[in-house]
């Protein structure tokens, strides 16, 4: 319990973190603020939680593990349930706060990831499959190398938080960024309508990715 637990506490914290930066203050921050803002959730959430159940905080993280030998098949669904549990209990918590100002649309967007006429950039379907898969597989090879014992220990955390903030830098323009299927459903739940039709994807190309990533590196880099 201690271990769903501080998943859904490290979700709720990621959500609430990085698509709170992009709901309330993205007009002065920008994608480059919103994008550290979700690299700092990660990093911080690691060091907090992290020793307590690894610090997934992502269903396509603990999908990765998984495939790359890190992580216990039996125990996949609690931390997937608890994941998204987190990220609902933050996508309300969000509304909650953004309600209370005069004037909210929540059609807006409420940092709901999309494709088509709905991405950033007018990115299509094809590009934000592509995007949202191979960043999420780079995302596991950099959570697995950084977290290899013979890796430098104690700094995993920043890497990831790093690497988180990278991804976000890219593909913002494109999808709003997932690599997190908890994150998109967190708000899109809220947001409904085109964002609950396209949340598929959200969850489909980051579990693949994820698990290309996982296999990638223990299949060539773990070592033997």
């Amino acid at each position: 319990m201690k271990k769903l637990l501080a998943e859904f506490l490290g979700t709720f914290w990621l959500v609430f973190g990085g698509c709170g930066s992009a709901i309330f203050a993205a007009y002065n921050i920008g994608f480059v603020g919103v994008s550290i803002a979700f690299g700092l959730t990660v990093l911080s959430g690691a060091y907090a939680f992290g020793h307590i159940s690894g610090g997934h905080f992502n269903p396509a993280v603990s999908v990765g593990l998984l495939c790359g030998g890190r992580f216990k098949a039996s125990e996949l669904a609690g931390y997937v349930i608890a994941q998204v549990l987190g990220a609902i209990a933050a996508g309300g918590a969000l509304y909650l706060i953004a309600s209370g100002k005069a004037g909210f649309d929540i059609s807006a967007g409420f940092a709901t990831n999309g494709y088509g006429e709905h991405s950033p950039n007018g990115y299509s379907m094809l590009s934000a499959l592509i995007a949202e898969t191979l960043l999420t597989a780079f995302f596991l090879i950099v959570i697995m190398g950084a977290t290899d014992k013979r890796a430098p220990q104690g700094f995993a955390p920043i890497a990831i938080g790093l690497a988180l903030t990278l991804i976000h830098l890219i593909s913002i323009p494109v999808t709003n960024t997932s690599v997190n299927p908890a994150r998109s459903t967190g708000v899109a739940l809220f947001q409904g309508g085109w964002a609950l039709s396209e949340l598929w994807l959200f969850w489909v190309a980051p579990i693949i990715g994820g698990a290309i990533g996982g296999i990638i590196y223990k299949t060539f880099l773990e070592k033997e």
